[in-house]
């Protein structure tokens, strides 16, 4: 089994490049490396039920988790693309509970409705396990900071020590499966 190990922070960011789209972070009002991971409230909808938070509960995950290394998965919208990220990460976080890595996918729009629909579906979908899957209001996020793009489908923020060491941007349709594979194979060994 793979041990994580705090110089591993590195690789994981390699671990979800994903083939993204070029975007240049700095020339973006966006969370970057080195910034500081704000406050940021969320619904647990579904999933992670050994975290100890119920359903239907209003938290900051974020500060839940402290300065563990965590990896936060934004998505605008779900579909099978983003079904198969979620179960790497979740698997991911599993393989690496004894070093206390956390996930969590947040789902952000305006109908509160539908997102809370589309978290139980992708759960459904996913079956993961380690990962919770929550909901949050655009101006929510925006209000802390978060700043993400909506061109962007998906906002990947890893952090540890409460710092971001990247932000990861993509359309769902540009994510390249195999190369998560093979990081993650390679990161297990």
């Amino acid at each position: 089994m793979y041990h994580f190990k705090s110089h591993h922070i590195a690789p994981i960011a390699g671990l979800l490049t994903l083939a993204l789209a070029p975007v240049s972070l700095q020339a973006m009002k966006i969370i970057k490396r080195g910034d500081s991971i704000g406050v940021f409230y969320v619904t647990k909808i579904t999933g992670a039920e050994s975290d100890g938070v119920k359903p239907g509960q209003r938290l900051c995950y974020r500060c839940r988790f402290g300065t563990r290394p965590m990896v936060m998965l934004f998505a605008r919208r779900a579909d099978e693309r983003l079904d198969e990220l979620v179960c790497h990460i979740d698997r991911f976080v599993a393989e690496n509970r004894q070093s206390k890595l956390k996930g969590l996918v947040t789902l952000i729009g305006e109908d509160q409705g539908d997102l809370e629909q589309q978290a139980l579906l992708l759960r459904e979908r996913t079956q993961a396990r380690e990962v919770p899957f929550a909901i949050a209001t655009e101006q929510g996020v925006r209000a802390n900071q978060y700043q993400l793009p909506e061109e962007a489908d998906v906002t990947i923020v890893i952090a540890k020590d409460g710092r971001v060491l990247k932000t990861l941007l993509s359309n769902l349709k540009q994510i390249d499966l195999s190369l998560v594979d093979n990081d993650l194979e390679q990161l297990l060994q």
